[in-house]
């Protein structure tokens, strides 16, 4: 489903290159879970990065299910995303002017599915979508209400319900525990791992939280932008 081969990125600093992942290499089975650990600074979220296509690296490739990103313009590199990947961001990157349901469309909409339209050929609307997808993270009721009448743990489920609304074949989440309490985080943590078995999502995530990476069937640890430790196995 995933694979990085010899992954490099070097950044500008102060005149000087700044060597941040140095030739990184994985793969990932279709329907795996796997945890990017290590302290700060070590690489862990420009990894993600490089993986989900938002951002290129200076040498090596990322291909996510067969599709090299580095022969993909940004306009294709944005489609394969829009049809393959779903992304939880640490601070939720929910839309402050729209309800939890509309969060939750946006990603539908985006793919011409339409607003609130009839359902076609079969398909539920883009609304009973984000509102099963709401209802299944626990959030039935909430959603006409904006992130800024959400807790913490329930902004973080409207991003996963988002990040799930196009039935993605991989999802990438950075620290999805990180601003959350111990209650909130353990309940992220098992909707992520439902979520993977019941849907065969594939699962990539940075995290610092051992509750998390524990959790993982696969592990490894990033230091000074290098993989020092790989634990279990792909899928």
């Amino acid at each position: 489903m995933l694979t990085a081969r010899k992954l490099t990125k070097v950044y500008q600093s102060g005149g000087r290159p700044l060597t941040v992942l140095k030739e990184v290499s994985l793969e990932v089975e279709p329907g795996g879970f796997l945890a990017v650990i290590g302290p700060s600074g070590c690489g862990k979220t420009t990894l993600l990065g490089l993986l989900a296509g938002l951002d290129v690296p200076t040498s090596g490739s990322v291909e996510i299910d067969g599709r090299d990103l580095g022969v993909l313009t940004e306009d294709a590199r944005a489609r394969l995303r829009g049809e393959k990947v779903g992304f939880v961001f640490q601070t939720f990157q929910l839309i402050a002017t729209l309800t939890a349901q509309e969060n939750v469309q946006v990603p539908l909409e985006l793919q011409g599915h339409g607003g609130t339209g009839a359902r076609g050929h079969g398909e539920e609307s883009p609304a009973d979508r984000a509102r099963e997808l709401l209802e299944r993270v626990g959030l039935r009721g909430r959603e006409h209400h904006y992130p800024a009448q959400l807790s913490g743990g329930e902004q973080q489920r409207v991003a996963i319900a988002r990040a799930f609304a196009n039935r993605p074949r991989i999802l990438f989440a950075d620290e999805p525990t990180g601003n959350l309490d111990h209650a909130n985080g353990g309940m992220v943590i098992s909707l992520l791992e439902e979520l993977n078995r019941e849907s065969g999502t594939t699962l990539v995530l940075v995290t610092h939280d051992p509750a998390l990476a524990c959790r993982a069937r696969r592990t490894i640890r990033l230091l000074d932008g290098a993989v020092v430790d790989d634990t279990g196995r792909a899928a």
